[in-house]
């Protein structure tokens, strides 16, 4: 499993997974949960929908 998130896209990821997860508390919803999806690609650096469609947000090291 190669990284295909970066750092500016997994800083976005958190603050999303964490923005959804407080919403869905606040609004007492399951769809809250979701945001552990946001969470765990940030987490782990690979998204699985950037794996099927060929995109890579990481930078490319020389």
């Amino acid at each position: 499993m190669k990284a295909n998130v970066g750092s500016v896209d997994r800083i976005v990821r958190a603050v999303a997974g964490f923005a959804v997860l407080g919403a869905g508390f606040y609004f007492q919803s399951w769809w809250g949960a979701i945001g552990l999806v946001f969470l765990g690609t940030a987490a782990i650096g690979w998204c699985p929908p950037y794996a099927l469609l060929g995109l890579n947000t990481c930078s490319t090291k020389k």
